[in-house]
């Protein structure tokens, strides 16, 4: 999640484990304490697949922040000024604020590492963009009540309990669409293909729908109110190119871990890029990288990997984004970008 939502959560726990005791310190300790684990943005790995696939990784580790939520517990026991305040408080404060962090990170799409060093796949459930005003406003407006009134631990419980709901109806969401393109993937013979279910921007009630159907990606926008016997999707061309030199590379092997089967490989000016599927929309993805280069004779070879160009979103398509919710031809996946790999076979503006 984005930093302002972090601080809020770290903000709202403080206040409400040790608000009685600390007042609005509890609430400005809880918010800094809360954006710790994201300093590792700061890191160089190296190059940008590393930085990439590194991130969320050792400071996102629920064992390194448990670790560290007791050594400060630890130094707050000896300081003269904090240890008047019981041991299990100040762990329950350190430990709550840092290790929901990677957890509400691992319900975005990006993947956190949460068990590091334990090399098992990032853990991502995609139920909550990354930014969500819904979820974050309830926290910040009860941080604001708390600072002005006094943190005594009401108003940042409310403001929590009114965030975590929503984000319980975000993962009911999710599976509320799971069960409604289900029996449609079934009468198409794509029940087997990977699938992946994620809100689209700022909201959890339309959803993107992705298909790997090997050399097709299929994308479908599903709201929570569509007809549920109906799924338009487009189809793109889902190019793999240099693929045996890919998975051999260090940088393929690593995104492949990280990304796959969600990801692409095109070339582009003799360069091969590697695109992450999951983080955007067709045609506006975040994240690409250049991974190879083709040399005169045509053979590929790894290089080290750089940040590739990537289309900008169009903020233009949020109205079209929001009547979509209603209205099942107000945005198509292919209104987003990548018209030059829609295939004939799309369905979504044909319905129009």
């Amino acid at each position: 999640m984005d930093s302002l939502t972090q601080a809020c959560l770290g903000g709202v726990l403080g206040g409400a484990v040790l608000g009685r005791r600390l007042g609005r310190k509890s609430i400005l300790l809880g918010a800094a304490a809360a954006t710790l684990p994201d300093l590792d943005s700061f890191i160089d790995y190296g190059n940008a697949v590393a930085d990439y696939t590194y991130h969320r990784s050792v400071t996102h580790s629920v064992f390194v922040l448990s670790a560290l939520a007791g050594l400060l517990t630890l130094a707050c026991t000896r300081l003269p000024t904090t240890r008047a305040i019981p041991t299990p408080l100040w762990f329950w404060f350190w430990w709550l604020c840092l290790v929901t962090h990677p957890i509400l990170d691992a319900f975005t799409a990006y993947g956190t590492q949460l068990l590091w060093p334990i090399a098992s796949p990032p853990v991502a459930w995609k139920t909550i963009f990354i930014i969500d005003p819904l979820y974050t406003l309830p926290m910040l407006l009860a941080i604001v009540v708390a600072l002005i009134r006094g943190a005594h631990g009401r108003a940042a419980g409310i403001g929590l309990t009114i965030s975590t709901v929503y984000l319980g109806f975000s993962v009911a969401a999710k599976a509320m669409v799971l069960a409604q393109v289900h029996p449609v993937l079934v009468q198409r013979g794509l029940d087997d293909r990977p699938v992946m279910v994620q809100p689209t921007p700022l909201n959890t009630l339309v959803w993107r729908v992705t298909v790997m159907d090997d050399n097709r990606q299929l994308e479908a926008l599903v709201s929570l109110f569509d007809d549920r016997d109906k799924l338009a999707l487009d189809s793109f061309s889902r190019p793999m190119d240099a693929h045996d030199m890919l998975v051999d590379s260090w940088a393929g092997q690593r995104l492949g871990w990280f990304a796959a089967p969600f990801w692409r490989s095109e070339t582009r000016d003799g360069t091969l890029v590697v695109t992450d599927l999951r983080m955007g929309q067709p045609g506006v993805y975040s994240f690409a990288f250049v991974t190879g280069e083709r040399d005169d004779d045509g053979q590929w070879h790894p290089v080290t990997p750089r940040a590739a160009d990537t289309a900008r979103p169009d903020t233009s398509l949020l109205p079209a984004l929001f009547k979509r919710i209603t209205q099942p031809d107000a945005l198509c996946p292919s209104d987003f970008g990548d018209h030059d790999r829609l295939l004939p076979e799309s369905e979504c503006r044909s319905r129009g």
